[in-house]
């Protein structure tokens, strides 16, 4: 059977690797601790499996809607949008999908021709680069200093920029770093883009999940007109909400934007499921505490997990992370010490035979690091840590003895 080039070219996400595997392990009744996945632990809250019910009895999610979305979905996130990031727009500036992840694909597929160039600071969420090259451009990566916590700079960008530039991917609170940045440095790369014409997408599917440094839920649109009109906002309803399985992301961004995006969404995926788009209204209609409680339990899971990395042998972490749920330790050490020459190795003996699944650092283009996921109960977390830690000592113990 023939296979496009295309698919024969594209590489396999792998942090669902990853995630598969501890799945496998676990369906032969293997107690795996996985910290792959960034996908709350916690059920989608109780208001919005309400609204869902209701919508269902009511009838209003059966028939097609829009292919951008149904009209008062839309006018909802432009609500909340105005009320917890501080930007104006209207409806029809909005577009919705299934999930985030479809949005940054079908965006680049109506901004990218072959041959531009998209840049993505790395380290990067998995998905960027192959999506751009399947949009027929070219990822041109920015390396980003760890020891400044990953952050990006206008020095980085002006060395990266050239005539085929097409667009900026700026992914903040970062994957899968935590990295946030601060006002005014945010403000300094959108006043070079917008110096530049350079267009921003701005994947913020993590902003209202800030700890620090940031206001909760602070948006790069809103620093000024100007930078919001260079500005394509990415977003959705999984990490805040809870609801991964849901499956909506949305964007915000010029009229002919969205005209072009429910253009190509008119022909390749029509719209986003009914019920998914009213639960979104349900969810982002009311300021529930409930969403403020997820979120801090996930600052207190970052607490004790920074802690925690801190202290396991050949772990490096010097820079706390401030938003999303993940952790990015640098690992060459633990591996070397544990007598595996690549991290890579040392992630699927730590999966194998410590049952701790993590996700590769060369996944996000580093291939020294891991990325560990605090979105899980603080106990199943601190056993990772437990088991990890003697995974490594017994290793040492070994090296030593045959040695």
């Amino acid at each position: 059977m023939k296979l496009s080039k295309r698919i024969q070219n594209l590489a396999e996400s792998k942090t669902l690797q990853s995630s598969d595997r501890a799945r496998q392990l676990k369906a032969q009744g293997i107690d795996v601790i996985s910290l792959t996945v960034g996908e709350p632990d916690f059920s989608t809250p109780d208001y919005i499996r309400t609204v869902a019910k209701q919508a269902i009895d009511q009838g209003v999610g059966d028939h097609y809607t829009p292919a951008a979305g149904a009209k008062d979905v839309r006018q909802g996130i432009r609500d909340y949008v105005e009320r917890h990031n501080h930007v104006n727009y209207v409806p029809e500036e909005v577009f919705v999908a299934n999930g985030a992840k479809a949005v940054l694909y079908d965006l680049l597929q109506v901004l990218i021709d072959p041959g531009d160039e998209v840049l993505i600071p790395e380290p990067y969420w998995v998905s960027y680069a192959e999506q751009v090259r399947l949009a027929g451009g070219i990822p041109k990566l920015i390396p980003l200093d760890p020891q400044t916590g990953f952050k990006l700079t206008t020095k980085a960008l002006s060395k990266a920029l050239s005539d085929k530039t097409a667009l900026l991917i700026l992914n903040y609170p970062n994957n899968p770093t935590g990295t946030v940045l601060t006002e005014t440095e945010l403000q300094a790369i959108g006043d070079f883009c917008v110096e530049h014409d350079l267009l921003i997408l701005a994947d913020e599917i993590y902003n209202e999940l800030v700890y620090e440094t940031l206001p909760n839920g602070f948006s790069i649109a809103s620093i000024s007109d100007a930078i919001k009109q260079q500005t394509i906002v990415v977003s959705g309803v999984s990490k805040t909400y809870a609801m991964t399985g849901w499956r909506i992301g949305y964007c915000l961004a010029d009229k002919a934007i969205i005209k072009a995006l429910s253009k190509f969404a008119g022909q390749v995926s029509g719209n986003p499921a009914g019920i998914s788009q009213y639960a979104t209204l349900g969810a982002v209609s009311v300021d529930d505490p409930s969403v403020t409680a997820m979120r801090e339990a996930f600052k207190k899971r970052r607490d004790l997990g920074y802690e925690a990395i801190r202290t396991l042998p050949g772990f490096e972490l010097d820079v706390k992370p401030a938003g999303a749920f993940y952790f990015f330790p640098r690992c060459q050490k633990a591996a070397e010490l544990t007598g595996y020459e690549t991290v890579d190795d040392f992630a699927l003996a730590l999966l194998e035979e410590a049952h701790v699944a993590t996700v590769v650092g060369s996944a996000f283009g580093l291939p020294e690091y891991l990325r560990l996921s605090y979105a899980t109960s603080e106990e199943q977390f601190a056993e990772g840590m437990v088991r990890i830690r003697h995974f490594i000592e017994t290793k040492m113990a070994e090296r030593a003895e045959s040695e």
